[in-house]
């Protein structure tokens, strides 16, 4: 052990003094940092795992007229697929401390692959809530925002605001570049089945540039992390993965800030994932309008809400996230109100709805990066994990929701109710961020 220790001294010397000058051992400037190498192959592996998350909105009409399941039904298994994409979090975490984050994502992705192929052969309501409610669900859960909380956590100390508003726009992003093309499968071929087929594709297709290309911790590459003046050690394998998680949910369970964000973040995600995600594209339709025209507005809002994702993070490393979360909100509940009139003005494309598209894509998950701040700036080492358990409420929200939604769709004929209700909830979201108190609770009493 000995006669280790000098060279891991060196090393850590060597990297330290790396760090702190600009320059390489031969006079060159190092123009880039791995780590934002790290954050470009998180970001194309979120966009290329994204085909999973843009399925199932366009999925509800088209099992609907096949099998003759009711929007509740089939709605109650995309809520089986949300609320595992939460749970699953804070638990893909830790595993990611235990066995890397390589490992846990190429596991994940052929999860997700196996559930949404398995898809094509189902008949019953129960093989739709094994397939896409289990498999997809534990699978997309374990490469939830908690990978790039992970990620961010691990390979950053500064910029963390701005690559987390990156690495959360790679959703968005995917869902830009799948969620046409998914449409047209299923407008064109009137069947579903080739859209299940590529998402199945397009998860194993990202699995060898995982596990090429990913690296689960600067000291790997021998570097520090960046923005960082010391190199940091690759700490241990932490063992008893579920024990630490738990015990983690146990300690951030007894502090208010823990219950306010995770009340708001279900909020975030009734309003996103659970209702415009899951609702819109049917809820358009019902107005005539066509389902490829209704699913290029959701790409839209993809566009808009990678903007608006990385402008947030922006704001984060400046401005008081509880303030941005407040007025993230505020905004969003006002404009909810407004889209049951905007549906009802017809079946066009008109500019009002154009412009509610913009404005609710600029919103959608800009709330993620002043959220993480918040749990990193208040719950230090477990960060990570606990921004896994608010993000779980976020799942929880959206997958009440997604079911709520549609059982109001077959009581009333419409999802006039939904989207005014989802705008009250905004209105308390508004408030609970606001009454978070400012002191950090980096030490949770054990």
């Amino acid at each position: 052990m000995r006669a280790q220790a000098a060279p891991t001294l060196d090393l850590v010397t060597q990297t330290s003094e790396a760090t702190a000058a600009p320059r390489t051992p031969a006079g060159r400037r190092r123009r880039v940092h791995r780590a934002w190498f790290v954050a470009a192959v998180t970001f194309v592996t979120i966009v290329g795992a994204a085909a999973f998350r843009s399925l199932p909105g366009l999925l509800i009409d088209p099992l609907h007229q096949e099998f003759g399941w009711s929007r509740g039904t089939i709605g109650a298994a995309v809520s089986v697929n949300l609320a595992l994409y939460g749970l699953t979090a804070p638990f893909a975490a830790a595993l990611m401390d235990r066995f890397g984050i390589r490992r846990v994502v190429a596991v994940a992705l052929t999860v997700v692959a196996l559930g949404s192929g398995l898809t094509v052969w189902m008949t019953e309501p129960w093989q739709l809530m094994l397939c896409w409610g289990l498999l997809v669900g534990l699978g997309s859960g374990s490469m939830a925002l908690a990978f790039a909380a992970t990620v961010t956590g691990r390979w950053f100390t500064a910029r963390r605001g701005l690559v987390s508003g990156i690495l959360t726009a790679a959703s968005a992003s995917g869902q830009l570049v799948f969620l046409p093309l998914l449409s047209w499968m299923i407008e064109t071929g009137h069947d579903w089945r080739p859209a299940a087929v590529t998402v199945a594709v397009a998860a194993l297709a990202v699995v060898p540039f995982v596990w090429l290309l990913l690296r689960d911790h600067p000291a790997d590459v021998g570097l520090a992390p960046y923005g960082a003046s010391e190199f940091v050690p690759k700490p241990p394998p932490v063992t008893g993965a579920a024990r630490r998680t738990l015990g983690v949910l146990a300690r951030a369970a007894r502090t208010g800030p823990f219950w306010l964000l995770a009340g708001s973040f279900a909020i975030c995600g009734a309003s996103t994932n659970g209702l415009i995600q899951t609702h819109f594209v049917p809820a358009a339709h019902d107005h005539g309008m066509p389902v490829t025209a209704a699913a290029s507005l959701l790409a839209v809002i993809g566009v808009f809400d990678v903007a608006g994702t990385i402008a947030s993070g922006w704001f984060t490393d400046r401005f008081e996230p509880r303030r941005l979360l407040a007025v993230y909100y505020a905004l969003r509940g006002t404009s909810l109100l407004f889209l049951p009139m905007l549906l009802n003005l017809g079946p066009e494309v008109h500019p009002p709805m154009v412009f509610f598209i913009v404005f609710y894509g600029l919103d959608w998950v800009a709330t993620v990066p002043p959220t993480l701040a918040l749990c990193r700036d208040r719950y230090g080492d477990d960060s990570a994990i606990v921004f896994g358990w608010v993000l779980a409420s976020h799942q929880i929200g959206a997958a009440l929701v997604a079911w709520l939604g549609g059982v109001a769709r077959d009581v009333f004929g419409s999802y006039d109710m939904v989207w005014y209700a989802s705008g009250a909830l905004c209105a308390a979201a508004t408030l609970m961020v606001l009454v978070i108190r400012r002191r950090p609770v980096l030490t949770v009493p054990a």
